[in-house]
């Protein structure tokens, strides 16, 4: 039997309170709270930190890596969607991540992923039906329904997708939702189909016209999205209503932080600190009904020892009782894993990257132009650069090819052209390209090209740079998602491309998170996908030449 006692200044956030105490814990489970006047330690006790939606997938790490990383941040549950396997490997790939899940003291809930594929326009390497979904819920024990990200189907009250919504209802699952833009009555329609949740505002208008529509908003913060500049003024307006999540974070910040830095940045912008922690610790619990404990007896001690509220700094972290992070250190250790992947792609030639004009000179192309920080995508029509009869990446305006090539067989790759990631010279390439994770590669010319993108099939998925013959990889052996590597290993080879994306030119925060969402047809507004260029205000496929007469 195991016992041990910790001493310092409650945090009682449940009930909104503060006093000095101590927290005797037996068997990873709380036994008593009692109050010590004196003599108590300067730290405090609180409960642990949750990340209400994130895709695990998308830190390159298993669950087993990423619980060792997020723990020493005082991450003690997360939300997780396990929508980027689940495009890859169907049922047995979220089975993989359940049962490794499994091997770690941090609560890890998965949710039953509602839209694999996410649309019919890209090539995926699974499909779920309903029937699946239910498996999930009956015997994988996965308790929600993952986000909706088909909006035009809820507001259509299309047959398949509300029979999906109506099967979590059957079992008293939350639904969260997915739906970028979306205002006013169409939001009000969307969240009357019973979808309680939205990460994807990034206006504070959207973000209340959404709270009306009787939605709680997830105050989204990850390594390409970045929302909690827009909606922190809704800390103190609706702390019952809001949860804080990463929905994708790289390794690289994830060594640096997660949501331990969204409490210090909220205490630092003056918002009441048990709002605060209301949102970071208690709505994630209740609203998922996750068994992570909320410091008080009888829970599972799931906790962590922060020196003040001011700075916030994460001393100790305990999930069900076992310390599990401590002063900075990873006390959990690295696990080696089963490998799982679905890659059928074989290497491309130069030749199949360009662009003949046909006798379209002088015309305009559709051009998707990234915005660092953003997973919208604007349209913009540009006169084509043409040059010896094909189209080229145009460095003085910096728009670049950009190809998607399906990885589940070969087929030729889907082209078009993109603004705004700056690269000088060479290529960047990766098989982590949500929704469906096929390879999405930019370039400056067609060598650079083909080389990112076959380096990437050699490794059977993985990110890599190019630049002449210079050809750098770091391979991800897992799905073509994740690393089987010691996770702070895979954060600094991953550093270490983004800094070489950076010296071939491109100005983005995060090149490769970036890259990852140019394909992801569910957001708006110009995307690609393995069978070309989509448009998501039309959701339907469009030619790269613009009609301008």
């Amino acid at each position: 039997m195991s016992c041990f006692r910790l001493s310092g200044i409650i945090v009682d956030v449940l009930h909104r309170r503060l006093f000095p105490g101590t927290v005797t814990v037996e068997d990873g489970k709380i036994r008593s709270i009692q109050r010590q006047d004196s003599g108590t330690p300067e730290q405090y006790i609180l409960p642990g930190l949750v990340d209400a939606h994130i895709h695990l997938e998308s830190s390159l790490l298993p669950p087993t890596e990423f619980a060792r990383l997020a723990t020493v941040h005082g991450t003690v549950a997360t939300v997780s969607d396990p929508h980027e396997i689940a495009n890859v490997l169907g049922l047995s790939g979220i089975h993989w991540m359940v049962s490794q899940a499994a091997k770690t003291p941090m609560e890890i809930a998965f949710g039953a992923p509602s839209c694999v594929p996410a649309t019919t326009c890209e090539t995926a390497g699974a499909t779920l039906s309903i029937e699946a979904i239910r498996t999930l819920f009956e015997q994988e024990g996965l308790t929600y329904l993952s986000e909706m990200m088909n909006v035009p189907g809820v507001l259509a009250r299309d047959g398949e997708v509300m029979a999906k919504i109506a099967l979590a209802r059957e079992f008293g699952y939350p639904i969260d939702g997915h739906a970028p833009g979306l205002r006013g009555d169409a939001a009000q329609q969307y969240a009357a189909a019973q979808i309680s949740t939205d990460h994807e505002c990034f206006t504070l208008e959207e973000a209340l016209d959404k709270l009306a529509a009787g939605m709680k908003i997830l105050m989204r913060e990850g390594s390409a999205a970045k929302n909690f500049e827009a909606l922190h003024p809704l800390i103190d307006r609706y702390p019952d209503r809001c949860m804080f999540c990463s929905d994708d974070r790289h390794p690289d910040d994830l060594v640096n932080g997660h949501i331990n830095r969204l409490v210090q940045r909220s205490i630092d912008l003056g918002h009441d600190v048990m709002n605060v922690l209301q949102i970071a610790c208690v709505n994630p619990v209740q609203h998922y009904g996750l068994k992570v404990g909320l410091l008080q007896v009888g829970d599972p001690a799931d906790l962590i020892v922060v020196n003040n509220l001011q700075d916030f700094q994460v001393q100790q972290t305990y999930c069900k009782g076992q310390l599990v992070a401590k002063n900075q250190q990873a006390l959990l250790p690295h696990q080696s894993v089963e490998l799982i992947n679905n890659f059928h792609a074989s290497e491309q030639s130069v030749t199949a990257f360009t662009i003949p004009v046909a006798g379209r000179e002088g015309q305009w192309v559709r051009v998707m132009q990234a915005i660092d920080g953003q997973l919208i995508t604007p349209e913009v029509h540009l006169p084509a650069f043409v040059e010896s009869g094909f189209v080229q990446s145009d460095l003085t305006r910096d728009v670049l090819k950009i190809a998607v090539v399906n990885r589940y067989n070969h087929q030729p790759p889907a082209l078009g052209l993109v603004q705004n990631f700056g690269l000088r010279r060479g290529a960047i390439a990766s098989s982590v390209a949500h929704d469906s994770h096929n390879i999405v590669a930019v370039g400056t010319t067609d060598k650079a090209l083909c080389a990112a993108v076959n380096a990437v099939i050699r490794a059977q998925g993985g990110i890599a740079v190019v630049e002449d013959d210079r050809v750098e990889v770091l391979p991800l052996p897992i799905a073509g998602l994740m690393s089987d590597q010691d996770g702070y290993r895979v954060a600094a080879h991953y550093a270490a491309l983004t800094r070489r994306a950076q010296e071939l030119g491109s100005p983005l925060t995060s090149p490769f998170m970036t890259l990852s969402f140019m394909a992801l047809l569910v957001i708006p507004e110009l995307k690609l996908s393995d069978r070309g260029l989509f448009s998501n205000s039309d959701f339907q496929f469009v030619p790269l030449w613009v009609d301008r007469d």
